[in-house]
């Protein structure tokens, strides 16, 4: 019996790999419990179809993220806090902050746990790191004026 495996099986294949196993085995272990589906034509058309897709929908998340990556590069945002008698700033820019000036200020939204910066102490121009996914970093930059 042929099978097309769903999920990865020990000692036997990976996910997407069609194997030759025992009638007994394919029906009442792999098929039974979710590991694999009988590889008739039908399935094996279904299955490289949803490859196809998958792959498609990647490429267009990647070509999206790098077009945000650009999008951010040019940004600068402006962020003004209170500041003390000596010039430091109260309390402080947190990613929540910058998330949300970002969404306010540009209409792109972040989440802010995908920016990677500490809390920002001083005034001036600051720059920062975001990981979009797939590998894709960006980086803008903001400042922080006095209020």
């Amino acid at each position: 019996m042929k099978v097309l495996l769903i999920k990865d099986v020990k000692s036997l294949g990976k996910a997407g790999e069609v194997k030759e196993v025992k009638d007994g085995y394919g029906q009442n272990f792999l098929i039974a419990k979710g590991f694999a589906k009988a590889a008739t034509t039908e399935v094996l058309r279904k299955y490289e179809n949803d490859k196809k897709k998958e792959a498609e929908n990647l490429r267009f998340e990647l070509a999206n993220l790098e077009k945000l990556k650009n999008e951010l590069s040019k940004i600068t945002l402006e962020i003004s806090k209170p500041v003390g008698a000596n010039g430091s700033l109260f309390g402080g820019v947190t990613k929540e902050d910058i998330a949300l000036a970002l969404k306010e200020q540009k209409n792109i939204e972040l989440d802010k746990k995908s920016l990677e910066c500490e809390t920002i102490k001083t005034l001036g121009i600051h720059n920062i790191s975001v990981k979009l996914g797939h590998a894709i970093h960006a980086e803008f930059k903001i400042e922080v004026k006095a209020e």
